[in-house]
């Protein structure tokens, strides 16, 4: 299976010039990931929550998912926002895949502090964490955040996923940090983790890059770096299967 993770940047011009460099990159991929929320300047800047502002944002991705053939890839995963019927706002793991968008979990974890006031700008979900279907292969998410509550890659594990997609956006410091959470959920999955992330600055936030794609046993494949903003890499999802049955994996709870 051959797969891309990128960095792509915050600002609405500098996305659009990034964005044609990964059509040229990602042709041919069989999944490409995507940053967190990626088609709109990041919402959670500010703690000043605006409801014109959340449904820009739910607008622009709902367009780009439209675009999203462009890529000329089989499939492309990230999250996006959306508004409930009941008005609630929420953070959105979707897979597309030729076209048809399936939706997954809703961002459960929510980081609450300066640059990241996301529990102000969007609900939690309810704490569901199912795998989905990508063709025959099984995926699951891990959006950002939630890379860090460990009991879920294993949860994850059970449910026999071979990619762990975890869609970010974080700063520029920790990420030693990140990476390292990267290499224990894939082993604690015993699946590819594969992650994107904004890159540059926008309204004084920072935003660290480092895409990755990591095997199930731990090892870094590849990083996304500013001279190398997107990454491609052939991956062998026996290796997955396989690893359900080793140490950490088969252990009882």
């Amino acid at each position: 299976m051959r797969v891309t993770v990128c960095q792509l940047p915050d600002p609405v011009d500098e996305f659009e010039r990034a964005w044609t460099e990964l059509v040229e990159h990602a042709r041919g991929s069989d999944l490409v990931v995507l940053p967190e929320l990626p088609f709109h300047p990041w919402v959670a800047w500010t703690d000043q929550y605006d409801p014109a502002t959340w449904d820009a944002a739910v607008s622009s991705h709902d367009e780009w998912v439209r675009r999203l053939s462009d890529l000329g890839a089989g499939a492309v995963a990230g999250s996006r926002p959306v508004r409930t019927a009941s008005g609630a706002g929420h953070n959105r793991a979707f897979i597309w895949d030729r076209g048809q968008v399936t939706d997954g979990h809703d961002k459960y974890y929510l980081p609450e502090e300066p640059g990241f006031w996301e529990a102000t700008w969007y609900s939690r979900g309810d704490g569901t964490f199912d795998a989905m279907s990508l063709g025959e292969q099984r995926v699951g998410f891990l959006l950002c955040t939630e890379m860090w509550f460990t009991d879920r890659a294993r949860e994850y594990a059970r449910q026999g996923v071979q990619l762990l997609l975890t869609p970010r956006v974080t700063e520029p410091t920790g990420v030693d940090k990140w990476i390292a959470g990267g290499r224990s959920a894939a082993v604690m999955s015993g699946a590819f983790s594969l992650s994107s992330n904004r890159m540059g600055s926008n309204h004084g936030v920072d935003f660290g890059g480092a895409g990755w794609v990591i095997d199930p046993d731990g090892a870094v494949l590849a990083t996304t770096t500013l001279a190398d903003p997107v990454v491609t890499v052939d991956i062998d999802l026996t290796l997955a299967d396989a690893a359900k049955l080793t140490y950490p994996r088969y252990v009882e709870e």
